[in-house]
């Protein structure tokens, strides 16, 4: 894909997104929620407790992602986390209070209207070790060997250069670092109406990489001890982010973990 063409889809999804931050609309494919009272219920069948959605700042919860990231991270008491596409700081919030206050958040989001959000639900709750950076996930403004763990939610799916995002991945993880991830596959053919639409590849559906092309993708970016999880239950959600399209028989929700080399793999 041309430089062109790549940077073209990512302004693409940038208007999307800053769409969703300035109507408080939640979007997954061409199926939007626009009642925030919906949002916590969609983030419980996406796999957080009704505790997960009733701690983070109003606002955070945005109803967008794909899966829980944060149920296989494994966040630890003083770990560094780093967010993919942080949009209004959901995972951000939730990662915070399992790293406590010696740990430390970073979410990083190209979507300037998201981390505005993102910045005002951290100043108006008092959330000291949460940051919000702004920048493109394939440029992570981030230092080298850097972070502990990396999380992000249905997001990977929308870079044009993935293999640009895990390097970056693999550049600032700290050795032995992990990465947990929740985003889509492909795992099978998807129609031609679908791959050429720009509201498919925006909600988080013709993006998708196939789980041979991730797995790939990760080893030559470094990583070891790749797995790749298709969630059969997510069948149903995505079913309904393009109705009658026959979607979840091609794409389905993954938990994607792999960690880097070195350091101390114990614990």
């Amino acid at each position: 894909m041309e430089h062109q063409e790549q940077d073209a889809l990512r302004e693409t999804v940038r208007s999307r997104y800053a769409k969703v931050a300035q109507t408080g609309q939640s979007c997954c494919g061409t199926s939007c929620v626009t009642d925030s009272m919906n949002r916590p219920e969609l983030s419980k069948n996406l796999g957080y407790s009704d505790a997960d959605c009733a701690c983070v700042p109003e606002g955070a919860n945005m109803g967008l992602g794909c899966g829980n990231p944060q149920a296989i991270a494994a966040l630890k008491s003083g770990e560094t986390v780093l967010d993919l596409g942080c949009g209004g700081g959901f995972d951000c919030f939730l990662a915070a209070r399992q790293v406590g206050d010696m740990g430390r958040i970073i979410g990083v989001d190209m979507t300037p209207e998201m981390l505005a959000k993102a910045r005002e639900n951290a100043r108006k709750n008092g959330y000291a070790n949460v940051e919000f950076r702004l920048g493109e996930i394939e440029h992570l403004p981030v230092a080298d060997n850097s972070v502990d763990v990396i999380i992000s939610n249905c997001v990977i799916n929308l870079s044009p250069d993935k293999a640009q995002v895990y390097a970056e991945v693999f550049r600032v993880l700290r050795p032995g670092g992990r990465l947990a991830v929740s985003d889509v596959v492909m795992i099978g053919k998807l129609d031609d109406s679908l791959l050429e639409n720009p509201e498919a590849y925006c909600g988080c559906v013709s993006g998708a990489a196939s789980v041979e092309d991730l797995k790939h993708l990760l080893e030559e970016a470094g990583f070891a001890s790749i797995s790749i999880a298709i969630k059969p239950e997510s069948r149903e959600i995505i079913g309904n982010w393009f109705p009658g399209s026959g979607v979840e028989n091609s794409v389905a929700s993954a938990n994607i973990q792999a960690r880097k080399p070195g350091g101390c793999c114990c614990g």
